[in-house]
């Protein structure tokens, strides 16, 4: 009867109060992705607390009884709460409001904080990550207040820092413990196998990042004076780097797998079962051939397994035309995707004690911790998983799959330390929105069913 419903338009109310209040929730979505809420760069300050008073002054438009821009240590916290009963079940939602950097700005088909609907999808910097899909939870909120259909008491925290780590928000959850006191998190922050594959991410991998820096000489050299006298520290760096993974795709830092569990058969034969058009997935992001951990498919790599990557590299001259130069100094900033149960503090202090005992003593190396997080599972047992399931077959026409992924959002695993809950990680974000990247986008349909399936979650949980 449920599925019936969902597939019938013309007796759905949700889908009807979608198409007839679309205009204006495009209106308001394109009015938050207008502003350039980039966490990582300083002079966008001002745009972040925008941000935050846009999204209090929606959240209260939608239903709130409040809404608050708290300030932290860094970027202001959203805060937001609708109380239907004390005794009913209390729902936290969490999403942040700030953005990746744009850059290279010349690859976007249309400028990053102009919004623009084409070919049936949202363009802009935060389409998908996370203004779009936070946007769905305010929507899907907003639908069950003005019906009388909220059972749950709903609490909302969005923050302005998710991008750069996070790095305010357990202090913050540690001193509002009480005021952030829930039974479950529902968050909109991951992606689906596939539009017409749904799924609910019941893993993340955790993370390390940090900078390193290689210093030779006191200054930028002659390279015909110099060159094959004085260790050049952009080679240097380049082949510390390279010793970090080995022959056959394994991270050679010492102690780094210790805490690595193996996958049991039984999660094997559930990756594998997973539908994967491998020829799809490299023409997709325009590669001849995949590689990686020997012993792994690409779906366990990607999502069970940690990984060692190169996210930048600078040094010397790289303006236009030629400068021979030794060059002085060389950066990278490098990260590694974890898996649950390693620690990133421990996996951090491996790395900076493994740079120093490969480097050369011609030159000497910094490395820099920048932030990092620990890795998360949810289990498929709880109530409120079996709601987002429940909500994503209704919206999508199937029972989505339970997926592990590959990213990570750090302060998942902190609000289960820190607030003792659980997360469900109810996304709906696809690998073509180009989330990070330029031209992010997000799909209009999409869009639509996920408002439906967050209206569903709260119906059935």
């Amino acid at each position: 009867m449920e599925k019936n419903r969902s597939n019938d338009m013309k007796n759905d109310p949700i889908r009807n109060y979608i198409a007839e209040n679309e205009a204006a929730m495009m209106d308001d979505l394109f009015g938050l992705l207008r502003i350039p809420s980039i966490s990582a760069q300083p002079e966008h300050k001002n745009d972040l607390i925008a941000c935050a008073e846009r999204w209090r002054e929606l959240l209260l438009e939608a239903g709130a009884d409040r809404a608050e821009v708290v300030p932290t240590a860094g970027n202001p916290v959203v805060l937001a709460q609708k109380t239907v009963d004390p005794s009913a079940k209390t729902v936290l939602v969490y999403a942040h409001y700030d953005v990746m950097p744009v850059e290279p700005l010349e690859r976007w088909q249309s400028p990053p904080f102009e919004p623009q609907i084409r070919e049936g999808r949202i363009w802009a910097r935060g389409a998908d990550d996370d203004k779009g899909q936070a946007f769905i939870q305010v929507k899907a909120f907003e639908y069950l207040v003005r019906n009388g259909l909220l059972k749950n008491n709903i609490k909302f925290i969005f923050e302005g820092e998710e991008e750069i780590g996070s790095p305010s928000l357990e202090n913050f959850c540690r001193e509002h413990k009480e005021q952030l006191k829930a039974d479950i998190i529902l968050v909109s922050d991951t992606s689906m196998l596939g539009a017409d594959l749904p799924s609910l991410t019941t893993g993340l991998r955790g993370l390390a990042y940090w900078e390193i820096e290689v210093t030779g000489p006191n200054r930028d050299l002659h390279s015909g004076h110099f060159g094959g006298a004085v260790a050049n520290p952009i080679q240097v760096l380049c082949g510390m780097i390279d010793k970090v993974i080995d022959s056959r795709g394994r991270i050679t830092i010492p102690g780094f797998y210790d805490r690595v569990e193996a996958l049991t058969a039984a999660e094997r034969d559930m990756i594998a079962g997973i539908p994967f058009d491998e020829e799809g997935y490299k023409k997709a992001i325009g590669v001849k051939a995949l590689q990686g951990e020997e012993g792994y498919s690409t779906l366990e790599r990607n999502s069970c397994r940690p990984s060692f990557d190169v996210c930048g590299i600078w040094g010397g001259y790289t303006g236009e035309g030629s400068k021979t130069v030794l060059p002085a100094k060389a950066c990278a900033k490098v990260s590694c995707r974890l898996v649950p149960h390693q620690d990133h503090h421990v996996i951090s202090a491996l790395f900076a004690d493994y740079m120093a005992a490969i480097a050369p003593p011609a030159v000497t190396v910094n490395v820099t911790p920048m932030h990092g997080g620990a890795g998360y599972v949810c289990p498929i047992t709880l109530p409120a998983y079996k709601a987002a399931e429940k909500g994503f077959e209704i919206a999508f026409g199937k029972k989505p799959l339970a997926v592990r992924r590959g990213g990570s959002i750090p302060i998942i695993a902190t609000f289960e330390q820190t607030l003792g809950i659980k997360t469900i990680l109810m996304g709906f974000g696809l690998e073509s929105d180009a989330i990070h990247s330029p031209n992010e986008n997000f799909s209009l349909d999409i869009f639509r069913k996920g408002i439906e399936a967050v209206v569903e979650f709260h119906l059935a949980y």
